[in-house]
């Protein structure tokens, strides 16, 4: 199967940072109630916390991706003519992109705060099916359209969506936003002095 895609227009509607106060706030708050003494930070107790928010979404891309699929028969490598079906496709979809925080570690040393993450992924890859329009529609009786040439074409359009987001640097974005996140979320919950120190080490 060859495909062909004419036009490709990925709009960055949104490059949403879900910044998390309010989930520091709610957290802190449940943590501690109004005029109770703050629970002493263990290692333990501050992984378990933070492995609570179960997936951290912190970057939201929203896009329009419009795409030809495009397919010749062919017997013995030579193309068939008049066999040729085609199609195009809009559509907009969603990707969210963040860590798996059920795998956070945290060790305490003295005033040193060492947090293991795991590298940001996609969490999330929807498509609105609502917003689905098909365009140029061929009718070829030699070689029809089928459920499958749709459902494979969705499937390599979303890989492509996924590789362009890599390559945008929204990955990385992610990880950053994420250890801001983290960070807040410890200084806040706990009131830590300025002389403590929290680093981040990416688990492989």
């Amino acid at each position: 199967m060859s495909e062909k895609k004419i036009h490709i227009n990925q709009t960055l509607k949104n490059i949403i940072a879900i910044v998390i106060i309010a989930l520091v706030f709610f957290f802190v708050g449940k943590l501690w109630p109004s005029g109770e003494e703050p629970t002493k930070m263990t290692s333990d107790l501050l992984s378990q916390q933070i492995q609570n928010i179960s997936e951290l979404a912190v970057v939201e891309y929203n896009y329009t991706n419009m795409g030809k699929f495009e397919n010749q028969a062919t017997f013995y490598g030579w193309k068939v003519p008049f066999t040729t079906k085609s199609f195009i496709i809009s559509y907009d979809g969603k990707i969210k992109v963040g860590i798996d925080m059920s795998l956070v570690e945290v060790k305490i040393k003295g005033k040193n705060i060492s947090v293991f993450v795991p590298e940001a992924k996609i969490l999330s890859h929807e498509i609105d099916e609502k917003s689905i329009e098909i365009f140029d529609e061929t009718k070829n009786i030699f070689n029809q359209i089928s459920i499958t040439d749709y459902n494979q074409f969705a499937i390599d359009q979303k890989d492509k969506m996924e590789t362009s987001v890599k390559e945008k640097g929204i990955i990385k974005e992610s990880q950053e936003k994420t250890e801001k996140v983290i960070t807040s979320f410890i200084k806040s919950s706990y009131q830590l002095s300025d002389d403590y120190k929290i680093k981040f080490q990416i688990i492989k």
